[in-house]
């Protein structure tokens, strides 16, 4: 009799054990999205840049859609395309609307990382001072920066990074939001310099922009600063630095099942054991940057829709920008005229979407 009511107790007690630990897993996966209200006022000053941009950048939807979703991740982007396109005009565009400051760096062969981040000088009436160098600003126009080599490219790396600058002996903050367009030349391949792959991945995306569209171009010989001064936009700040702060905090919130995180997970394994078609082509795969990229850049994609959840179309959507420049691809593939977004596309369809 007492063995009986022994088993019937630590029956009761195992039963209880159980049931905290259901408890504990459901607080552990219950769904905390940030505010709806929050996200559609977010949403609607996306719109309003967008319609502000417009003013001044014709056309190249796609490009600016990146650029906005970059700044809302806290990344940076690699911009590849041919002169001409306003790439330098679309980021300054971009900072008068959000209402920062925007400087522009000329990458040259002969450029100095002291020219980029700045240096500790000497003068009898002042003795040592520390003159500031054009990366003290928000947003930092890198142009052409495959035609400086690689030690005057890595003096960006510290401050996409860490947020911050040595010189000297001394670290400084940088004003934020940061962001940093770089843009390359894919014309040209004698005096330039490749950038190298662990540089290029700190990219979070890497955006190709193209020629406009005729009906655009037309539009573009009318409205262009050949022809007009950029003040005759007359753009507006539609944010500020300090809304878009806000905006960086509440990308972070929006709520992505563990479903869609698998997913994501899924496809940047993919690229490591090329268990698929293309797979063959692929040199190295993609690092766990990669999935952090993904993680965010699907999150900024909700938000900029309106909505304070991801679904596995906004992975879809930003998976060859978050890629396209991770994945190396074989000698072969270059040879068989293989880019990287056919390969993405490949890795799309052998997965399946949760």
């Amino acid at each position: 009799m007492e063995k009986k009511r022994k088993k019937i107790r630590e029956e009761k007690v195992t039963k209880k054990r159980k049931e905290k630990k259901i408890i504990k897993k459901k607080k552990e996966e219950e769904i905390v999205k940030p505010s709806l209200i929050e996200v559609k006022k977010c949403a609607e000053t996306v719109v309003k840049m967008k319609k502000e941009i417009a003013k001044a950048v014709v056309g190249q939807e796609e490009i600016i859609d990146g650029l906005i979703r970059a700044i809302l991740c806290d990344g940076h982007v690699l911009v590849e395309g041919v002169p001409g396109i306003a790439k330098t005009l679309a980021i300054k565009t971009l900072a008068v609307v959000s209402g920062c400051q925007a400087k522009r760096i000329q990458f040259t062969v002969d450029l100095l990382p002291t020219d980029i981040i700045g240096i500790t000088t000497y003068t009898p009436q002042k003795g040592f001072e520390i003159v500031k160098g054009p990366i003290f600003t928000n947003f930092i126009i890198a142009d052409e920066i495959n035609r400086s080599p690689p030690k005057t490219q890595s003096a960006l790396i510290e401050a996409m990074q860490e947020k911050q600058v040595t010189i000297g002996k001394t670290t400084f903050k940088l004003d934020l939001p940061f962001f940093v367009m770089a843009n390359e030349n894919p014309l040209e391949t004698s005096g330039v310099y490749t950038l190298p792959e662990a540089q290029i991945d700190r990219f979070l995306f890497k955006l190709l922009m193209k020629y406009p569209k005729i009906d655009e171009e037309d539009i573009i010989m009318d409205q262009n600063i050949t022809l007009k001064k950029f003040e005759d936009f007359k753009l507006k700040a539609v944010t500020s630095s300090a809304e878009i702060i806000k905006m960086q905090k509440l990308t972070k919130k929006i709520y992505l099942s563990k479903k869609i995180r698998r997913y994501i997970l899924k496809i940047t394994e993919m690229t490591r054991t090329k268990d698929f078609e293309y797979g063959k082509y692929i040199e190295w795969g993609a690092s766990p940057r990669a999935s952090i990229g993904l993680f965010i850049a699907s999150k900024a994609k909700a938000l900029m829709q309106g909505r304070n959840f991801v679904i596995p179309k906004d992975v879809k959507d930003v998976i060859c920008d978050v890629l396209r420049h991770r994945i190396i691809l074989s000698y072969k593939a270059r040879t068989e005229g293989l880019d990287s977004d056919k390969i993405i596309k490949g890795i799309l369809e052998r997965i399946r979407a949760p």
